[in-house]
């Protein structure tokens, strides 16, 4: 038998402080995004119009393939953080929203790594 009302039950159920960790992270992703987004969109409307060899060329550069290496890290983390509130917000299985949240957290990692490798294969004149 607990000898706690259920008012102190509630409170050492407390928060796990997560919440404004991914909070913060979310709005910093958001931000950093502004800059490194203007520059990507820059840089593609450049290469409309011009050949492959061209675009190889640019992405050799290594500030260039050092922006597009933290856009696409960037970007894909602040999707996967934004999914995941969805989720936790909308799905209300549990065996359901944790396989969405561990989904949707390998197939953002798996996208940006490929995406990571074929800017190194760029860069490195593969």
């Amino acid at each position: 038998m607990e000898m706690r009302s259920t008012l102190g039950r509630v409170r050492g159920l407390g928060s796990t402080g997560d919440g404004s960790h991914h909070w913060w992270i979310q709005r910093l992703t958001a931000v950093a995004l502004i800059p490194l987004g203007i520059w990507f969109i820059f840089a593609a409307l450049s290469f409309v119009g011009t050949d492959y060899a061209q675009f190889k060329a640019w992405a050799g550069h290594h500030g260039n393939a050092l922006l597009l290496v933290l856009f696409i890290i960037t970007a894909f983390h602040h999707a996967q953080l934004g999914m995941q509130v969805v989720i936790e917000d909308y799905i209300h299985g549990e065996a359901v929203k944790i396989t969405s949240i561990l989904l949707i957290k390998f197939v953002s990692f798996m996208f940006a790594v490929s995406c990571i490798l074929a800017v190194l294969r760029l860069y490195f004149g593969g």
